[in-house]
């Protein structure tokens, strides 16, 4: 076999996760060292002994045999959580496609330069009658600054530092002699920041239905047996989160911690409020607003035992809890779940690993699970759990359609349909609330000429760009600005301007129509600040609108029991997008955006305007039935051989030179051809992106699709050896993408 050597870093602080030392594996040591391991190793010149972690093994040296040395001992005993998390890592690697640094620096969270705040306090040190009779003792010696000091401690003995030297008058020096004597001791303790705000008060746990504790009892069953993944599909406004906290709590008391994931920094807003008011300063949250030294408070409070929850984001995933018992994905069909960046891994089989390594369980929450999750339960991998009914017997919403090609015939071009309009009427009327949802952004969406077709892109991007109220025409992705053209510049022909409707210009459409109206729009124009989307929520929660018009950030997971009607704009704008997953997207937001209304004691209902009622997903959507729509979606996956049924493995490549990306991209389509042998293998492309430049950098993308996701990484693994040792491909960017 050969000898083995590995690859081990020391220390695990971020920036220094990219040096390595290589050193042989003795050959009684082979079977004990994997990834991950810690590691006893010499190291420097002397006897000097230190602890590794194993990132790597190979049986390739990268130096001289007579001058490397040799591991010592594999530590036994429980693996520390840097040891779980490089596992962790190695998983991802391998699985995501990605070098081991990238996978590392994914996993482990970056250490602030900065120095740590502290908090520094005055004890008295004296038991009360020595601290009485020193006192006397100062006084009749005249020492005025120490008898005050004393004085003020026998009345209070603890004092914040620099509250004493301002109340007392005094300084540090006289502070260190009364030290030095042992009347008082100065003691201090490092300060994290807590980005919860602290006016949130306790709240007595609700009360769980029956339909609750039947599932509560069922996932506690399961994680006593098979300790599968488990899906609860819970309809909108069902109480998932309430199920959560108790599950939680099952968690806490057996002294383990637990992370609970979002998808959207919006949501954090309630989350927070509901879990701090069940838990209280056990719980911390992290979000992308954060600076690195608030999130890597919050790891090091994780790490510490200073707190026991953690809410946020995918990269939550990874905080370094020394006893992680619970995995909790909310909403776990959203995208944002995917990472876009490498390793590009997806938080849900993540998470799935990440308990597997640390003995802990997997929950999995949507009122409309993505396909990949419930095709899982379907054959067993997963365990199903069902909440059918609505918390404290609120009812579903009335949901309705409208065909805007016809309001069009009936000489109807307003953005809102008659039928909204009305009922919109109503709801100020009766001083209840409304959401209006639209998947854009922008003032006017994309300029275009009417007379020949022609769009305005961005030169760099070749995205079609976006009419802002400044007067601006504006690229998205790089941030491209020109001015609003008012003559098309293909065919000189007037009849160009914007098409479709942004936020801001539904804002101005409703303001019109309903000039009493107080409005307030959410979207990433208005929500920029760090704690913009906190501001708006809070400020809807209090009713201090009465219509509150957004993106996609409005319909997930909300509670506000005062609105009773959701407006869906342009419903099917996603349905004909260049992906097989666009029925699935489109049917998971009309359900999620309906589930917004009559999710208190009001009645609700919602009108979802539409191109394309007749499609099926917006017909299963407004009935809510999902598993009609899972049946018509899961056979058109296996008609076209799209995931969950079958595997796919996207090469994106990108390079500054398009003629050489081309090239590339086409010895990576005959290498592979030549490698797969008999395996039943399908090669898509290669072809441009939807987006086909960015930032001057042509994008190309090649599909690898087979039954076997375990063939699919093989594959990878073997193409990445080939573009390793071929410097042809040094200019070109690649990134693997499994199942995107």
């Amino acid at each position: 076999m050969g000898r083995y050597y590995a690859d081990i870093i020391v220390d695990i602080t971020h920036e220094k996760l990219d040096r390595t030392f290589q050193y042989r594996i003795p050959e009684d040591l082979k079977e004990q060292v994997q990834v991950g391991s810690q590691v006893q190793i010499p190291f420097g010149n002397g006897n000097r002994q230190i602890r590794g972690y194993v990132i790597s093994i190979g049986q390739e040296a990268r130096y001289a045999e007579d001058k490397m040395k040799e591991v010592i001992s594999v530590d036994s005993g429980e693996l520390t959580v840097e040891s779980r998390l490089i596992s962790l890592a190695g998983w991802m690697k391998k699985t995501y496609g990605s070098t081991m640094i990238q996978a590392l620096k994914t996993v482990i969270p970056i250490r602030q330069k900065t120095r740590e705040k502290e908090e520094r306090f005055i004890l008295l040190d004296l038991e009360e009658e020595e601290a009485k009779r020193r006192l006397r003792l100062y006084e009749e010696k005249n020492q005025k600054a120490r008898a005050r000091i004393l004085k003020g401690l026998i009345e209070k003995p603890r004092i914040p530092y620099g509250e004493g030297l301002k109340e007392w008058k005094t300084t540090a020096g006289v502070l260190r002699t009364l030290e030095e004597q042992g009347v008082l001791k100065i003691i201090s303790r490092t300060v994290y920041r807590n980005p919860i705000q602290q006016e949130q008060r306790r709240m007595e746990p609700l009360e769980m239905t029956e339909e609750q504790n039947r599932v509560l009892i069922g996932i506690l069953q399961e994680w006593e047996g098979q300790n599968r993944t488990c899906l609860v599909k819970g309809i909108t406004g069902s109480g998932k989160t309430l199920l959560y906290m108790e599950l939680i709590e099952e968690i806490l008391q057996e002294g383990r911690q637990a992370i609970l994931l979002i998808p959207e920094i919006a949501l954090t807003y309630q989350n927070v409020q509901r879990f701090y008011g069940r838990f209280g300063d056990q719980v911390t949250v992290l979000n992308s607003r954060m600076s690195q030294a608030e999130r890597f408070d919050q790891m090091e409070r994780a790490r510490k035992g200073k707190v026991q929850i953690v809410i946020g984001p995918r990269s939550a995933l990874f905080t370094p809890f020394p006893n992680l018992g619970l995995v909790i994905l909310d909403e776990e069909h959203e995208t944002s779940y995917k990472s876009e960046v490498t390793p590009r891994y997806h938080a849900r089989e993540t998470a799935v690993e990440r308990a597997r390594l640390e003995g802990a369980h997997v929950v999995l929450g949507s009122a409309t699970p993505s396909l990949e999750s419930y095709h899982r339960c379907k054959i067993g991998e997963y365990a199903l759990f069902l909440l059918n009914s609505r918390y404290q017997e609120a009812r579903l919403p009335k949901v309705y359609s409208v065909d805007m090609r016809e309001e069009l015939k009936m000489g109807n071009r307003s953005i809102l349909s008659r039928q909204l309009q009305a009922a919109m009427e109503i709801r100020l009327k009766k001083g209840e609330q409304t959401m209006l949802f639209l998947n854009r952004r922008g003032y006017a969406g994309f300029v275009s000429c009417r007379s020949c077709g022609h769009v305005m892109k961005c030169p760099h991007c070749d995205v079609s760009l976006t009419v802002h109220n400044n007067g601006k025409l504006v690229c998205h992705y790089c941030g491209y600005e020109t001015g609003v053209v008012n003559q098309c510049p293909k065919c000189d022909s007037p009849y160009i301007g914007g098409f479709r409707a942004g936020t801001q210009q539904i804002e101005q459409v409703v303001r019109k129509q309903f000039p009493e109206a107080r409005i307030a729009r959410m979207d990433l124009d208005t929500t920029r600040g760090k704690e913009g989307y906190q501001k708006i929520l809070q400020s809807f929660a209090r009713r201090e609108s009465d219509i509150l018009i957004g993106t996609q950030m409005i319909v997930k997971g909300h509670d506000f029991p005062y609105v009773t009607l959701m407006g869906v704009l342009s419903a099917d704008l996603s349905l004909y997008a260049s992906d097989y997953r666009a029925a699935e997207r489109t049917y998971q937001l009309l359900v999620q955006a309906v589930g917004r209304a009559g999710r208190g004691a009001l009645a609700g209902e919602a009108v979802i305007q539409t191109y394309h009622p007749e499609h099926y997903s917006i017909q299963t959507a407004m009935e809510q039935d999902y598993d009609a729509f899972f049946q018509e979606e899961i056979t058109y996956r296996r008609l076209m051989g799209y995931p969950p049924v079958s595997n796919l493995l996207a090469v994106h490549g990108s390079c500054e030179n398009e003629e050489l990306l081309d090239q590339a991209m086409e010895y990576i389509r005959r290498y592979l051809l030549r490698i797969r042998g008999n395996e039943e293998f399908q090669l898509i492309g290669p072809a441009a992106e939807s987006v086909a430049k960015v930032n001057d950098m042509y994008r190309r993308v090649l599909y690898i699709r087979n039954q076997s996701e375990d063939q699919l990484v093989q594959m990878r693994e073997r193409l990445e050896r080939y573009v390793e040792i071929n410097r042809g491909f040094d200019p070109i960017y690649l990134q693997y993408d499994l199942n995107t």
